[in-house]
């Protein structure tokens, strides 16, 4: 009998600080993006850890630096880097058997008092409800880890359908019905569609996300039947790189998430 499936609640559930205030996890081969954890899940795990830094304040900024390749059992080490009156950061490195492998800075921020307010600016595009059944890249073809999520493509070209455009709309969601809608949640299902540049490859090609950049636009994570609009736009696509930027919607419109990734292509 094959081996049950961990999912993505059972896995965030798991991670445990020892005495040192170490936390351990272990990243099981079905959430591997070719030798890799998936990057998304990386990012999880280290908020995850990071939240108990935070002094109850909701997330607004993060960076992480993806450095290099792991798996299996892991170490997270989580440090404040400073503490103010409204303000946190902390910052957390995920280590496994070759050595660092993620390193991220979280801003932890309590709301300020509202001076001034701008008219939203992220218009979330008109596109019809997502499909139950949707996911535009079959079982088996695509890396392991998307089977953990339902990805329907709206607009845009496929992976190596050599597009014109690298601008993709996408509906996604966790397959795990118990996952929860928090950050660390959002943080591992928004960086599961392929990026925008490899629309463009008319044959296969690999790519490997080196940095993220994420602005948390809300404190709230809330959204109809766990689905989530996300719009891919690669700006940039020289020298072997690409920058793209990510809007994340909720089912209602409300923008949640705006990142930007440097994305390493090897075509």
């Amino acid at each position: 009998m094959a081996d049950k499936k961990v999912t993505y609640s059972e896995l965030i559930t798991s991670v445990q600080a020892d005495a040192q205030g170490l936390s351990r996890a272990h990243i099981p081969a079905e959430w591997l993006q070719g030798r890799t954890t998936y990057g998304g899940l990386s990012a999880a795990l280290c908020h995850q850890v990071a939240r108990e830094l935070s002094r109850d304040m909701p997330l607004r900024s993060a960076q992480i630096a993806f450095v290099g390749p792991t798996g299996g059992d892991v170490t997270l080490k989580a440090e404040t880097l400073r503490a103010g009156k409204s303000s946190t950061y902390v910052g957390v490195d995920l280590l496994g058997d070759k050595g660092l492998a993620t390193r991220a800075i979280f801003v932890f921020g309590a709301a300020r008092p509202e001076s001034l307010k701008t008219a939203p600016r992220l218009t979330a595009p008109d596109v019809a409800a997502p499909s139950l059944d949707a996911q535009f890249i079959p079982p088996k073809i695509g890396p392991v880890f998307l089977e953990n999520f339902q990805v329907e493509m709206i607009a845009g070209g496929v992976p190596m359908s050599g597009s014109s455009t690298a601008e993709n709309l996408y509906w996604m969601r966790h397959r795990d019905p118990a996952a929860r809608s928090d950050a660390s949640t959002l943080l591992a299902l928004a960086d599961c569609p392929p990026p925008a540049a490899l629309s463009l490859y008319s044959a296969p090609a690999m790519v490997s996300s080196m940095n993220w950049s994420i602005d948390v636009l809300s404190d709230t994570f809330e959204t109809e039947d766990n689905w989530w609009l996300a719009r891919a736009h690669a700006e940039t696509v020289k020298d072997g790189y690409s920058s793209q930027s990510m809007t994340l919607w909720n089912r209602h419109g409300k923008p949640v998430m705006a990142s930007r990734q440097t994305i390493a292509l090897f075509g």
